[in-house]
């Protein structure tokens, strides 16, 4: 459940070429193409339901039809996409490969970035493991997708009429399988860690009585117990503004971490009704004077910030929402025994572009990745199974460990290659210890995308239906 099948993505998506290939029409290919994606994202983040139903109070009805529109609504790039390809797939078999890995990549970076982007569930992240994994950190996360997509219109459009096609596939998959990985990045050093995971039920995490008294205790005691170099407690881990917590809580804490030789990395909430609130990480460590500060630049949409003209939508639910304030993208690393710490929070680890911008100057960029997180709110579903293929889809890219704390999981340590080399069981109160090797180079992804972003795949593939498009007019 949850895990990553490679080819069997390959296979629905050749599935749906080919029925795009036999529709009668671009009305039908559209059509085609919507059914299909409203049913694949829907399976792919019905765990909303969960947040809105269970933890929010929305009605079932209600809450599985929120989940239905937001499919069908991203599901409409899919279906332009679709519609567009109709009009070329009988043009020619490399050309027409060529255009429906371009059109399918430019409807998943439009998911994946506009109107904020909730790009969960690309078809790139069902390849952190397999033949095309070689590729990732050359590509990225949509540069693998276009490949996955290449070779599913390949099988369709090859059979029966271009063997080069056929050979060319093979041959591509071949050398996935035998290339080498890990080579673009050098070790800088390892750095023990104690990753913090506190299973505070959601329904009672911001209760005074339960959750929030459960919070300062468990977590108070392990980061004052914790004898490792760095203690990462996750997202909203402390669920108060500083000025709330009860005397004697912070300041044994600032005082363990400022004299000692121990750092820690702590998500809290920050800010003030004057100047608004954050979504935050704080790090302590000796001889610093006052604490680093991490604000979440990508935030969640009805949750961290509300859009536009929908406060009826979330008036309908229990749940505490705010209009948070956003930080900015590329804030410098907490440096902490030689490694450079790169915080991200929640799904922030979704969008590789961005933190790719990190790495405009090699000399400052990360030397580990640190993600904090509370999934809570989706329960016991495969949320927690996908959030941690993508952080292995950005340790792959960029070739970085990735630690992750979360409160219920996956609480993680996942190293360069995008292995999971140790975690926590899920749903349960514990600490992971363990040691995590830095990495410094530059991947050749984490050169253009800190660069370029993702503009050279948006004319890589513009190009294509370019030249398709002056094929067919001539």
């Amino acid at each position: 459940m949850g895990q990553p099948v490679w080819w069997l993505q390959v296979v629905s998506l050749a599935v749906l070429c080919r029925m795009l290939v036999r529709a009668d029409s671009a009305r039908q290919a559209a059509s085609t193409g919507l059914l299909f994606a409203t049913a694949w994202l829907s399976c792919t983040f019905w765990w909303l339901y969960v947040s809105m139903h269970t933890y929010a109070g929305l009605h079932a009805v209600l809450a599985a039809a929120a989940v239905v529109l937001l499919a069908a609504a991203l599901g409409l790039y899919y279906a332009a996409a679709c519609a567009a390809f109709w009009h070329f797939s009988r043009r020619s078999d490399w050309l027409g490969t060529a255009v429906f890995a371009a059109l399918w990549t430019c409807a998943e970076m439009a998911r994946g970035t506009w109107l904020t982007g909730f790009g969960w569930g690309a078809v790139g992240y069902a390849h952190v493991q397999g033949p095309l994994a070689s590729f990732i950190p050359w590509l990225g996360a949509y540069g693998v997708g276009a490949l996955a997509a290449w070779l599913s219109a390949a099988v369709v459009l090859g059979a029966g009429r271009s063997r080069g096609l056929w050979l060319a596939s093979v041959a591509l998959l071949a050398v996935g399988f035998g290339a080498p990985s890990g080579h673009w990045s050098q070790p800088a050093g390892s750095l023990g860690v104690a990753l913090l995971q506190g299973n505070i039920p959601q329904d009672e995490k911001f209760q005074p009585g339960t959750g929030v008294r459960q919070a300062l205790l468990w977590y108070g005691e392990q980061l004052q117990r914790s004898t490792s170099a760095l203690v990462v407690a996750p997202e909203t881990a402390i669920p108060l503004l500083p000025e709330q917590l009860p005397e004697g809580f912070w300041a044994p804490l600032q005082h363990q971490f400022s004299t000692g030789r121990q750092a820690a990395m702590i998500g809290i909430p920050l800010g003030s009704y004057t100047q608004g609130y954050t979504n935050s990480v704080i790090a302590l460590r000796p001889n610093q004077q006052t604490p680093w500060r991490y604000d979440k630049h990508h935030l969640v949409p009805f949750g961290e910030f509300i859009p536009p003209l929908f406060k009826w939508f979330t008036a309908l639910m229990n749940i505490p929402l705010g209009d948070f304030n956003r930080g900015a993208v590329g804030q410098p690393s907490f440096e902490w025994q030689g490694q450079r710490l790169a915080p991200n929070i929640c799904y922030e680890d979704l969008f590789g572009e961005e933190l790719g911008v990190r790495f405009s100057d090699p000399v400052k960029a990360p030397t580990i990745f640190v993600n904090l997180s509370n999934i809570g709110w989706f329960g016991d579903s495969f949320a927690i199974d996908q959030h941690l293929a993508i952080s292995r889809m950005r340790a792959l890219e960029f070739e970085r460990p990735f630690v992750r704390a979360t409160n219920t999981g996956a609480t993680a340590i996942v190293d360069h290659r995008g292995r999971v080399i140790a975690e926590l069981p899920r749903l349960t109160r514990g600490v992971l210890v363990g040691q995590v090797e830095g990495r410094t180079g530059l991947t050749p992804f984490a050169w253009w995308v800190s660069r370029f972003g993702l503009w050279p795949l948006w004319v890589g593939a513009l190009c294509i239906l370019a030249l398709a498009w002056w094929r067919q007019r001539n």
